[in-house]
């Protein structure tokens, strides 16, 4: 399922900007580091991972909310960040 451009979710744009890279940056720097990849595969890559975060945490919770709402939920994304900030804190 792909995003038309400029897709916006309820809660806002279903990246989040200013805080981490944007999906044409993520491809970029893949490619640098040696594996070939654009934006788009770059989006399909995160989006799959996003996915198989969500699905055990709907199933535990009980929560019939479309994965796909949830993963491109702004303040999901946020809040899985800090989360991933946080862990990595606490892994240093």
């Amino acid at each position: 399922m792909s995003m038309p451009k400029g897709f916006k979710s309820k809660n806002g744009y279903s990246s989040v900007k200013g805080t981490g890279l944007g999906y044409r940056e993520m491809a970029e720097k893949m490619t640098v580091s040696g594996d070939k990849m654009n934006h788009a595969t770059a989006r399909n890559v995160f989006l799959s991972a996003m996915t198989k975060i969500v699905e055990p945490i709907k199933k535990s919770v009980g929560s019939d909310r479309d994965t796909n709402e949830i993963i491109r939920d702004p303040s999901f994304q946020s809040a899985l960040q800090q989360i991933m900030f946080e862990y990595n804190e606490l892994s240093i």
